[in-house]
């Protein structure tokens, strides 16, 4: 699975192959981890990607196992896109303890659910998907290997030249959805410890493709010549194709109690330099807006690129792509990331 990448992405279709491209290591620790994954809130922006990713990876393995994606499925084409991909889905309701009880069991759980925006205006919300949520996973799959997406955020805005946050550093979240994130790690972290459960954290800072993500932002606030007040003037981005191999290679050898992971880009850029970069690929000029602070919401990545091998795609390539994708007035979520917050309302 080592293709080449292209200068441009042609269309959704090949976007899609590439998203969810695995790499050697995902093929190679999924061969040796047994038995069906069940993912939990697979209908959002990284689930189908990541589910194909692993079905793609164990198909080549000759493997059998059932990957089954589990969501409301609010987007009512994607489980017969899934379907198309052998991955079978079930729809119902996470916050609903009966559809949770009657889930079949799986030897492996992925867990991508979890709430940030809106949650100034219901807060109750937040705290039911990312803290007691995971307590009732947790406990209806005692015996499981866990695989739970977490984020950057529950980590304080650090200085720039620090190299971001590594995982020893002290947790200092801000707002209520860092702080119920930070709920959520607790929680799988208790029952790792007292179910004896290979578990799995993975601070997420931040993924991003052609239809969503933080370069998607800052691209079209340049198109549209919005300048955006870019206080948060730095971050580091990571290919969603990149992000999930790595997630799966680090699920793999999960350990009990849970151990945590950074996964986020290699490289901190400024905000200001990429609008800039942005303008030249759409032949426009930009005037920033704001003055970037000297402190930012920055995730080190070090360590897993360490263990499972840098990132495959460069921010120059993000870029290059992102640009490409817009001027051709290509599909996007339309969904803002917001990534600009830095009192940690959202």
């Amino acid at each position: 699975m080592n293709e080449s990448l292209p200068d441009e992405i042609a269309d959704l279709e090949q976007l899609e192959e590439l998203l969810s491209r695995p790499t050697q290591g995902v093929i190679d620790r999924w061969e040796s981890t047994p038995g069906d994954v069940l993912v939990l809130g697979a209908g959002g922006k990284m689930g189908p990607s990541l589910t194909r990713m692993l079905r793609r990876a164990t198909q080549d393995t000759g493997s059998s196992r059932r990957i089954i994606a589990v969501s409301r499925f609010s987007d009512q084409s994607l489980p017969e896109q899934l379907h198309g991909w052998d991955i079978e889905t079930i729809s119902g309701d996470l916050l609903d303890e009966n559809f949770i009880a009657s889930l079949p069991d799986a030897p492996n759980v992925i867990f991508m659910t979890g709430a940030k925006f809106g949650t100034s205006g219901d807060a109750s919300r937040t705290w039911a998907m990312n803290v007691w949520l995971p307590s009732v996973v947790c406990q209806r799959f005692p015996n499981s290997r866990i695989g739970a997406f977490s984020t950057g955020n529950v980590y304080p805005l650090v200085p720039v030249d620090s190299g971001g946050s590594v995982e020893t550093d002290d947790v200092n979240p801000v707002g209520e959805y860092g702080m119920s994130a930070l709920g959520r790690e607790r929680m799988f972290e208790f029952f790792s410890r007292r179910n004896q459960s290979p578990t799995l954290i993975a601070r997420l800072n931040y993924a991003v493709e052609m239809r969503y993500g933080v370069l998607v932002d800052l691209a079209r606030q340049v198109l549209q010549q919005h300048p955006p007040e870019l206080t948060m003037g730095y971050a580091n981005v990571i290919w969603q194709g990149d992000a999930n191999a790595l997630f799966l290679e680090a699920m793999a050898e999960a350990e009990s109690p849970a151990t945590v992971l950074n996964i986020a880009g290699p490289t901190i850029f400024s905000t200001h330099q990429v609008c800039k970069k942005f303008a030249d690929a759409f032949g426009q000029t930009w005037t920033p807006g704001g003055e970037a602070q000297p402190t930012a919401l920055l995730n080190n990545g070090s360590l897993a690129h360490q263990k499972y091998g840098e990132p495959t795609v460069s921010l120059e390539t993000l870029i290059q792509w992102t640009a490409d994708w817009l001027k051709r007035d290509l599909p996007t979520h339309s969904k803002p990331t917001h990534f600009e917050v830095r009192n940690g309302k959202f």
